[in-house]
């Protein structure tokens, strides 16, 4: 499976992304970084898109790590939804949430984006329901960021794990589908201890396989 990677921001370096993803290369995923999404490179990733199995999203709304201008806009947004649409798998991770509030396509795209987080502090990760992406995932508890989610429609979203910690329960991971496409969002992760733990390796395994797996005919 061929995997395009956007990632790399001031809050969320590269290096956790790829530290994180990289162990899973062993399963037969296939990672394409792409640390810096400006101007000139917007103008081929429709192109780029048809090129790879999914997308991964793990980076805020800006350029890059030293670039903070936003690299996607309101004029910029549908693009991502025209992907999903034509059948593409679209995996948010983390930081890949923050920084879209405002933009309307990518909100409903996804079903819920970033809204704050308080200081780090112990978060479980706990399943709710038995799915394909949850299959064999016990609860655990690590140090993280613990995101608090702004959620659109939620008629449309399947919630399948939540997080806890002292300061309340959020959604941590949700699914929903757009046109002959699939969407994954898994909100923890900023500590690259976090993506290792196994259970997250694999959440993360079993996320990538059903966004890719988009459900033509279903």
């Amino acid at each position: 499976m061929n995997i395009l990677v956007l990632c790399d921001d001031q809050w969320h370096p590269a290096d956790v992304v790829k530290g994180g993803l990289e162990p899973l290369r062993a399963g037969g995923f296939n990672f394409h970084y792409i640390l810096e999404t400006d101007a000139e490179w917007q103008d081929s990733l429709e192109r780029l898109l048809t090129e790879y199995d999914l997308l991964i999203l793990a980076k805020s709304n800006r350029v890059s790590a030293v670039k903070e201008q936003p690299w996607l806009t309101a004029q910029t947004g549908g693009l991502l939804q025209r992907y999903v649409s034509a059948g593409g798998g679209l995996l948010i991770l983390h930081s890949g949430t923050v920084g879209y509030r405002d933009i309307e396509d990518v909100r409903g795209l996804v079903g819920g984006v970033f809204h704050h987080h308080p200081e780090q502090c112990p978060v479980t990760v706990e399943p709710v329901q038995e799915t394909e992406i949850t299959r064999g995932v016990q609860a655990f508890t690590m140090q993280d960021e613990h995101y608090f989610m702004d959620m659109t429609d939620q008629s449309d979203v399947n919630i399948f794990m939540v997080t806890r910690s002292e300061h309340g329960e959020q959604p941590g991971g949700w699914t929903r589908t757009e046109g002959e496409g699939r969407v994954c969002v898994l909100t923890p992760g900023h500590n690259l201890a976090v993506w290792l733990h196994p259970g997250y390796q694999q959440l993360l395994r079993q996320a990538l396989t059903w966004t890719a797996s988009a459900p033509k005919g279903e």
